[in-house]
């Protein structure tokens, strides 16, 4: 198995290997400052993975924990991985073990059906299991992290890997959260900027986000308000379905929009 597999872009590379990820890993792209951020479900165990077509010094620097020892008690995965196509690892993975980087391989469609079927693999190694055996360990470094990487209440609907990429930061979800509740009763006030922890200042000053309203103490759109529903289409329907779960209290009882505001929710 000397042969290279070939990917258009590093996007291409993050989205075969997550399409043939085993059952028991969810993954989240553009996460915790990786490409791709792996949960085990049975236990949380996180694998860190940042993606190039070739193993080089820049994506190994990137895969390293940068924080200094004073942060040593920072969110950190347990394991930490640099994703390359398959024969693409060269002479670099040797130093990638000594830093206790694992290199993934990932075989292409083509590739993979060129193969004899008792000899073909989607990737390599294969990832951590529960209780790894003396053999496995060999592949993987656990980093025992004294906090694993938050995970956001949402997968992100964002391409991995992509040269430009848009993440779903917590910022992110609350401030989706605010523009549905704007959708939905047609105006927010200060009461709701504190409730979702945003400061209003990004929104009605310097951002300019929202104008006030014509009652007093209210904000509603304008040009300028960001359109996170173009942004993040699936997240936003999803957060916008949990309306019951995160909005003020006081306003669940009529949070149905006004006639003029529900061709906006559809």
């Amino acid at each position: 198995m000397s042969e290279k597999a070939k990917f258009r872009s590093e996007a291409e590379l993050c989205a075969t290997f997550i399409s043939q990820l085993p059952e028991g890993w969810t993954a989240y792209p553009e996460t915790a400052g990786f490409d791709i951020l792996l949960s085990r479900d049975a236990d949380g165990a996180q694998v860190g993975i940042e993606a190039k077509l070739v193993l080089n010094a820049k994506v190994i620097e990137q895969a390293v924990p940068h924080d200094n020892w004073w942060h040593a008690d920072g969110e950190q995965p347990d394991f930490r991985a640099a994703l390359v196509p398959w024969g693409c690892a060269g002479g670099l993975s040797g130093v990638c073990g000594l830093l206790g980087i694992t290199v993934i391989q990932m075989a292409s469609k083509e590739l993979y059906q060129s193969w004899y079927e008792g000899s073909r693999r989607k990737m390599r190694p294969e990832l951590p299991k529960v209780g790894m055996s003396t053999w496995e360990e060999r592949d993987w470094r656990d980093w025992c992290p004294a906090k694993r990487c938050t995970l956001p209440d949402y997968i992100p609907d964002v391409t991995a890997g992509a040269s430009a990429p848009v993440q779903l930061s917590d910022w992110k979800i609350r401030a989706i959260k605010l523009v549905v509740l704007l959708d939905r009763r047609g105006y927010v006030t200060r009461a709701d900027f504190k409730h979702l922890q945003l400061d209003p200042g990004r929104w009605i000053y310097s951002g300019r986000w929202l104008v006030h309203g014509a009652v007093k103490g209210q904000f509603v759109r304008c040009n300028e308000t960001p359109d996170f529903r173009t942004q993040h289409p699936v997240n936003f329907e999803q957060i916008a379905a949990d309306f019951e779960k995160w909005s003020p209290v006081q306003i669940r009882a009529d949070h149905l929009a006004t006639p003029e505001h529900q061709e906006r929710m559809l």
